[in-house]
C-alpha cells in the first residue's frame, strides 16, 4: 500500500500542474462565451487547437514513455543527452518544414481568414516540445514540486496575456481611445491574442527549466538511440489514432456536416464548448498518467507488482466516477451559466456532456489497460488496437455528423473508447494478467450512471428548479461516497484514509 500512497502523492505533485493548466485553460476557454458574442467566431480557433494535438505526437515520437522504459537499464545521463539532443534537433527540423508549407496548411486547415494562426501553432509546438525531456526527467526523479513550478508558472503567464490582451484591453480602448495601451495593442489580431499567450507561457516555461538544459552534454549515442526509436515508432502510431478518437470531430465537422457554412461555424464552436465541460474527467486522467507511468515501470520488477497495477485501477475508477457525477449531477449549474450570462445558443447541447465524460472514463481505464503491452514490449500490439478505434472514430463520425450533428460526434466518441477499451482488456489478460477487481468497477460505473439517470428523471418530474437539482445532486453525490467508503473500509484503511474513530467504528 505505501506505493499506492507514493502515486497519490506524485498524482497530487503533478496534478496539481495538470489541474492548473486544464482549469486555467478551462477558465480561459469558458470565457469565450463572455468575450465573443457568438459561438461560430471562435471555430478557427477550435480548428487550430485540433490541429496541433496531431502534430504533438509527431514533433515528440514516443521519445517521452521511452525515457521511462530505458531509464530502468540505461545509464540516465546517457539516455537523457542522447533522446535531448534527438529532439532538439528534430523540433528545429519538423518547424522548419511546416514554416516553409504555411501556405498550404493555411488553405488545408481552412484559416484564410486567420493565416497568423499556423505561424503561431507552430511556435507554440516547438516551445512545447523542446521541454518534453526534461520534464520526464522530472517526472522520472520524482521530483514533482520542480515540475509543478515550471507548468504552473508558464499557465499562469497565458492566463494574464489572454485575459489583458482579450479580455480588458479591447475594452479599455473603447472608453479611452488615446490610452497607451494603442501602442502594443492591435485589433486585427483579435483571437490571435488566444494563441500569442500560449507561446508566452511556453516560452517563459522554457525558461524555467534552464536548469535541466544546463546539465545536457552533446552527447548522442547512435545504438543507443536506435534501440529507443524501435521502440518508440509504435507509440507514434499509437498517439496519431489517439488524437483521431479524441480531436477528429472537431477537425473534421464543418467539412462533414450538411449545413450552410456559417451555421455549420456556429455548430463547431458550440461543440467545442460543449467538450469542455467532459474535459474535467481529462483532467483527472492527466493528472494520474503525469505520475502512473514513471510508477508502472518503476514497480514493474516487484513481486507484488501486478496486485498493486489493480488496486490502482479501483482507486481510479472510482475517482472518474465521482467526477462524473460531478459534471452529470451539476450539469443544470453550467446550464444555468450559459443561458443567464452569455448567448443562449452557447448553452445548446449541453445534454450530451454526459456521454462525452463516461466515454472519457472508458478513456482512463483504456490508458490503465496499456501497461500491459509497454511492459511486455508490444507496443504495435497497443498501435494496432488504437488504430482499431481511430478506424470506428473515422466511420462512426462520417456516417453520424451528417445525421445528428454533434449528437453523432459525441456518440462516435463513446463508441470508440467502449471499444478500446474493451479489446485491450482481452488482449492484457492474455499477455499480462492483472487481477483487476472487473465486476466491482463495473458496479461502480454502472452505479454512477444509474444516479445520473435518476436525478434527471426526478428534476424533470418534479422540479426543473436550480435549486432543487443542486440540492439532489449533492444527496445523491454523498450517498457514493458513503457507499465507496463502505465497499472499500478496508483498503482505505491500509491507505490510512479513515480517522481513528472511523476505523473503529467499522
Amino acid at each position: 500500500m505505501g506505493g499506492i500512497r507514493q502515486l497519490a502523492g506524485q498524482t497530487l505533485w503533478y496534478g496539481l500542474p495538470t489541474i492548473a493548466s486544464r482549469f486555467l485553460g478551462y477558465i480561459m476557454n469558458m470565457a469565450l462565451p463572455f468575450l465573443v458574442s457568438m459561438p461560430g467566431n471562435t471555430a478557427d480557433l477550435v480548428q487550430v487547437y485540433a490541429i496541433i494535438p496531431f502534430l504533438n505526437v509527431i514533433f515528440s515520437y514516443g521519445l517521452e514513455t521511452a525515457y521511462f522504459r530505458f531509464s530502468q537499464s540505461e545509464d540516465k545521463q546517457k539516455l537523457y543527452n542522447t533522446l535531448s539532443v534527438s529532439l532538439i534537433f528534430s523540433t528545429f527540423f519538423f518547424s522548419a518544414i511546416l514554416w516553409l508549407f504555411r501556405d498550404p496548411l493555411i488553405r488545408i486547415a481552412d484559416l484564410q481568414d486567420n493565416p497568423s494562426f499556423i505561424s503561431w501553432m507552430i511556435l507554440i509546438l516547438a516551445t512545447d516540445n523542446l521541454a518534453t525531456i526534461a520534464f520526464a526527467r522530472l517526472r522520472q526523479e520524482n521530483r514533482p514540486k520542480r515540475y509543478a513550478l515550471a507548468r504552473i508558472t508558464g499557465i499562469i503567464i497565458n492566463l494574464i496575456f489572454v485575459f489583458v490582451f482579450i479580455g480588458y484591453i479591447p475594452y479599455h480602448l473603447k472608453a479611452h481611445s488615446d490610452s497607451l495601451f494603442n501602442l502594443v495593442y492591435n485589433p486585427d489580431i483579435g483571437l490571435g491574442y488566444y494563441l500569442i499567450g500560449n507561446f508566452c507561457g511556453s516560452f517563459f516555461t522554457l525558461l524555467l527549466l534552464s536548469g535541466e538544459f544546463r546539465q545536457l552534454k552533446f552527447d548522442f549515442d547512435k545504438q543507443l538511440w536506435t534501440r529507443v526509436l524501435s521502440y518508440s515508432y509504435p507509440l507514434i502510431i499509437v498517439g496519431l489514432g489517439g488524437m483521431i478518437n479524441d480531436m477528429l470531430s472537431r477537425l473534421i465537422y464543418r467539412h462533414v456536416v450538411d449545413l450552410p457554412e456559417q451555421q455549420a461555424d456556429h455548430e463547431l464552436g458550440i461543440f467545442a464548448n460543449i467538450f469542455r465541460i467532459a474535459v474535467l474527467i481529462t483532467i483527472t486522467i492527466q493528472a494520474f498518467r503525469m505520475a502512473a507511468e514513471p510508477f508502472f515501470f518503476n514497480k514493474s520488477m516487484e513481486e507484488n507488482a501486478t496486485k498493486t497495477y489493480a488496486r490502482v485501477m479501483k482507486f481510479f475508477v472510482i475517482a472518474c466516477c465521482f467526477m462524473f457525477l460531478c459534471i452529470g449531477l451539476y450539469l443544470d449549474v453550467f446550464r444555468w451559466i450559459f443561458t443567464n450570462l452569455t448567448d443562449p445558443a452557447w448553452a445548446e447541447g449541453i445534454d450530451i456532456v454526459p456521454l462525452l465524460a463516461l466515454g472519457n472514463i472508458f478513456l482512463g481505464i483504456y490508458y490503465n489497460l496499456s501497461i500491459w503491452y509497454k511492459l511486455t514490449n508490444r507496443n504495435l500490439t497497443g498501435a494496432m488496437i488504437t488504430l482499431a478505434g481511430a478506424a470506428v472514430t473515422i466511420l462512426l463520425n462520417i456516417a453520424l455528423i451528417p445525421i445528428w450533428h454533434y449528437y453523432g460526434a459525441a456518440l462516435a466518441t463513446f463508441c470508440c473508447y467502449l471499444f478500446m477499451m474493451i479489446i485491450s482488456y482481452r488482449m492484457g489478460k492474455k499477455h499480462y494478467p492483472i487481477p483487476y477487481a472487473t465486476k466491482k468497477l463495473t458496479a461502480y460505473v454502472i452505479l454512477s450512471v444509474l444516479i445520473y439517470l435518476l436525478h434527471k428523471v426526478l428534476t424533470a418530474w418534479i422540479s426543473d428548479s436550480l435549486l432543487f437539482s443542486m440540492v439532489i445532486a449533492t444527496i445523491f453525490l454523498s450517498f457514493f461516497l458513503w457507499f465507496v467508503k463502505k465497499v472499500e473500509t478496508k483498503e482505505l484503511r491500509k491507505l490510512g484514509l479513515l480517522s481513528s474513530k472511523e476505523k473503529s467504528s467499522s
